[in-house]
């Protein structure tokens, strides 16, 4: 597989996960813990990154 294939595939994994995370509590009306709702926010941040990167030259 190529190496912008895994970026983008693991960056997608990584939205997914953190948004299911805060998403997931919201809808529940469950409040979060701070340890949870900062790792799905670092999540998300990573994810991010990876997919804008995942491309050559200057990222977004």
């Amino acid at each position: 597989m190529p190496r912008n294939s895994v970026k983008i595939i693991v960056g997608a994994v990584l939205l997914l996960i953190g948004s299911v995370l805060i998403l997931g509590a919201g809808l529940q009306e469950v409040p979060m813990p701070a340890v949870t709702a900062s790792v799905a926010a670092m999540l998300l941040a990573a994810g991010s990154v990876l997919l804008g990167t995942s491309e050559g030259g200057q990222p977004v």
